[in-house]
């Protein structure tokens, strides 16, 4: 048995993660999905991982796992505490120095976007949050998810250098969602070879996986943890 801290995107709260849970509660597993600090322009990365750090405790086995912004996160839990795995699951990869802010220049987001929008007829890179994000959310649920905005991450994290020299020495998996239209597919799958050399596995899923895909990505979050 592990125990999963599910490590919440921008705009989001612990709340992305109801869906896949239970499902992970199911196959034996403890879960934490904390919502990290919002409404606070002054705090760092740093805090946002010694939130995750003190809402898991001394929870044995631990996997953590960090969607879209949180990928900026999950490895600075595992500089701080001992983990057994690291899982980022259409998440930003963060390399040494660079913060959120030069991230998108860093590994080619506009041009990527651009690309992609011209082959599906600009729903890539969309400004209708359901046509971006969650296209194959049900509705209601969508709606839900996006009353629920919450000011995360603050200014400060978001111009902040990423503090490691390097990534943790961890085994680290990524999940790349194939019909993510903020993230092009081939955009993550490029930058989870260049900057932590892994093959993504890959579900066909928008950005908004969690919720529109729970029990699929479960499996994907328990293969190769026990």
């Amino acid at each position: 048995m592990s125990t999963f801290a599910l490590i919440h995107g921008a705009g989001d709260g612990g709340w992305y993660w109801h869906l896949v849970e239970p499902r992970l509660r199911a196959r034996g597993h403890d879960v934490v999905a904390p919502d990290l600090p919002a409404d606070d322009d002054s705090l760092t990365l740093d805090d946002y991982a010694d939130a995750v750090v003190a809402a898991v405790g001394d929870a044995p086995d631990l996997v953590v796992v960090g969607q879209s912004f949180g990928g900026f996160t999950a490895p600075l839990v595992a500089a701080r505490r001992p983990v057994r795995a690291l899982v980022l699951v259409a998440a930003m990869v963060p390399a040494p120095g660079e913060s959120p802010e030069q991230w998108w220049a860093a590994t080619g987001y506009r041009e990527a976007v651009r690309r992609q929008a011209a082959l599906d007829g600009g729903l890539t890179g969309n400004d209708d949050p359901y046509v971006a994000f969650c296209h194959d959310v049900p509705r209601p649920l969508a709606e839900e998810a996006l009353s629920r905005d919450r000011a995360h991450p603050s200014p400060a994290a978001y111009t902040q250098p990423w503090p490691l020299p390097a990534w943790p020495a961890v085994p680290t998996r990524f999940v790349l969602c194939t019909q993510d239209r903020f993230f092009p597919a081939d955009l993550l799958r490029r930058v989870a070879v260049e900057r932590l050399g892994v093959v993504p596995a890959e579900i066909a899923a928008s950005h908004c996986v969690a919720l529109s895909r729970p029990e699929e990505l479960a499996d994907l979050l328990t293969t190769g943890t026990g």
